[in-house]
């Protein structure tokens, strides 16, 4: 009868529950930098400085801060789903604008309950920048073309699940040794 622990099954399980504990750890710090970044939103939040409508590379640097910009040109109006200033759900409604800037801003004019888009010819709207999937986004801050107020950015609707993704990868690591000891001992005695 073998009592001895076989090598490399053991090696393979230890390195993997120590990669899930490494990704717990890191998914540890990945919280911390995630609450540094909302609390610096935050901040720009309380800024009423302006800053100029950023470049790609910056589109991380200027969220949530105060800009303006000249639509020169309406290139077409969206509406995608979205809320009201008062908390209602319906339509947003987002302008794409050539400005003196640099090419094409998009921008949300107002909330209606209607997909209609409105007709609206542009000039000068300011606002808060606000992430819009890959790019960005200037959420105006007085409604324009009849529209009614939008719900502004909120730096906390950014997701921070960071420490339950901590708390999967640790209990991943944990199963895998409870399996690999029950594994083990089912061995010893069938052997």
């Amino acid at each position: 009868m073998s009592r001895r622990v076989p090598i490399i099954p053991t090696i393979i399980v230890l390195a993997a529950v120590a990669t899930m504990i490494a990704l717990g750890v890191w998914q540890l710090g990945r919280k911390t930098e995630k609450e540094a970044l909302i609390a610096r939103y935050e901040a720009a939040l309380q800024d009423s400085s302006e800053v100029t409508w950023p470049a790609p590379a910056d589109y991380r640097n200027a969220l949530f801060r105060r800009t303006t910009i000249d639509c020169r040109e309406v290139r077409g109006i969206d509406p995608i789903s979205g809320k009201s200033a008062a908390g209602r759900s319906g339509w947003v409604h987002v302008a794409r604008c050539s400005h003196g800037g640099s090419g094409v801003a998009d921008v949300t004019i107002g909330w209606s309950r209607s997909p209609q888009s409105p007709q609206w010819s542009g000039g000068p709207v300011s606002g808060r920048i606000a992430s819009y999937g890959d790019t960005i986004r200037l959420v105006a801050e007085t409604p324009q073309a009849g529209l009614q107020p939008l719900a502004p950015p909120d730096p906390g609707d950014l997701p921070n699940n960071h420490l339950a993704y901590a708390g999967q990868w640790f209990f991943f690591a944990l199963t895998a040794l409870v399996i690999y000891v029950l594994a083990l001992r089912r061995r010893r005695r069938v052997s």
